[in-house]
């Protein structure tokens, strides 16, 4: 049964099938042959139960606020103002990336639609002043993977409603590690900047007065992130809440700026609907695959299995670990979620770990499916931004960003705390 259903998930990816229709059909699979029971007529309820729930809400408002912040300037305006701030550091411009991608991530909830942002400022300015292509677009992919890290994060609404986990205390998990990772990207660069100059640019240094101006067009992004974030820890606001207080303070941000006109709205909520029906339909159709695999005894037939190996919880841990690397070879982010959650978070619960932080970790291990190929969505994104080069650019600059992701899920193991302290005492 496990084999089934893994195999089926790898094959029926393979042939190009939506993800959300691939659950589906495993689900038939499972009820079709492992199930004595008629599975499927209880089709209707679990797809109603699965998307009649007010957490979902909050999906369409975070990539609304994504969608109005990138059609009305703000990209531009950030990118600038932070290209003030940091692109004095080895590396120059590729500190901006990271850092602009980083405040985007504090946003917009989604990976793909801030490395497409950042990409879309940033490369025209690395063609003009002659930027190593493999760095500089490997550090823009890298930094869009912080979208489902640092909250408002879709990923993480997703993995709270599955796991019926506490979405603020997830939220607060996040900062921690999103901005020591952010933090480790620019060390990175800073390193391999050093050693080898010739992957860097030409460093720009602003005066003082320049940085101080540059601030203003910082300001409406702190303030919305302020916002959001900070009225759901004030118990002012629910997350679903707080995500439409964050569409109404863009709305607003896009009219000071000018932006605000009928064609940007138009063209904002199709993007919105757009992403949003691909979102619930993977949601839906894994919480179906979930309702089959549980009733099916998957989950039970997993255990048995890991228990049977006589491995300790954290060589099981390792296991898991490795398991996810391999999978983000090949499935989306979303999808590698919504298709594992209902398996392994069982496991990790009995072997005694914080679901909250095994949260935090396995968005960490499904961000570097974004950046590893063949099916990396943050490579394939950035590239489509240049006007020439291959593929293979991206992928090479990537990978020291991937290392400071396994370097990071490695500290989170050997200090649960960076990801747990804020949950726990706020």
């Amino acid at each position: 049964m496990i084999l089934f259903t893994s195999m089926g998930l790898l094959g029926l990816l393979a042939l190009s099938i939506p993800v959300g229709i691939v659950l589906f059909l495993l689900a038939f699979g499972v009820d079709s042959f492992f199930s004595p029971f008629p599975l499927m007529r209880g089709l209707g309820q679990v797809v109603w139960s699965s998307s009649n729930n007010p957490t979902l809400i909050a999906v369409p408002f975070f990539v609304l606020i994504g969608e109005i912040l990138l059609r009305s300037g703000v990209a531009q305006r950030t990118y600038s103002a932070l290209n003030a701030w940091v692109s004095w550091l080895p590396g120059g411009l590729i500190h901006a990336n990271i850092a602009t991608a980083t405040m985007f991530s504090a946003t917009s909830g989604s990976s793909v639609a801030t490395a497409a942002t950042v990409a879309t400022v940033a490369t025209p300015q690395a063609e003009k002043l002659g930027y190593d292509p493999r760095l500089f677009t490997g550090s823009i992919a890298a930094g869009g993977t912080l979208g489902i890290l640092i909250p408002p994060s879709i990923n993480l609404i997703v993995y709270g409603f599955l796991t019926e986990s506490s979405i603020p205390k997830l939220f607060l998990a996040g900062i921690v590690p999103g901005i020591m990772m952010a933090l480790l990207f620019m060390l990175a660069t800073i390193v391999l900047c050093v050693v080898y100059p010739k992957l860097g640019g030409p460093k720009q240094h602003s005066s003082w007065r320049e940085k101080i101006i540059a601030l203003k067009s910082l300001t409406p992004i702190l303030f919305l992130f302020i916002s959001v974030v900070g009225s759901i820890y004030m118990g002012w606001a629910t997350p679903t809440e707080a995500a439409a207080i964050g569409v109404l303070i863009s709305l607003i941000i896009a009219l000071a700026y000018q932006a605000l006109s009928k064609e940007m709205l138009i063209s904002s909520l199709i993007g919105t609907v757009k992403i949003t029906a691909m979102i619930m339909l993977v949601v839906i159709g894994a919480y179906v695959l979930n309702f089959a695999l549980t009733a099916a005894g998957v989950g039970r037939a997993l255990q048995d299995l890991l228990q049977g190996l006589g491995l300790s919880a954290t060589a099981t841990l390792l296991v898991i670990i490795l398991t996810y690397i391999v999978l983000g070879f090949f499935i989306e982010t979303l999808s590698l979620m919504v298709a594992t959650i209902p398996i392994v978070v069982p496991i990790i619960a009995q072997m005694g770990y914080d679901t909250i932080w095994f949260g935090i970790l396995m968005i960490i291990l499904v961000e570097m499916a974004l950046i590893t190929p063949p099916v990396g969505l943050n490579l394939y994104v950035v590239n489509s931004a240049r006007k020439n080069g291959n593929m293979m650019d991206v992928i090479l600059g990537s990978i020291p960003y991937v290392l400071i992701m396994l370097l990071m899920v490695f500290l989170l193991i050997a200090f649960p705390n960076l990801a747990l302290y804020l949950p726990d005492n706020f």
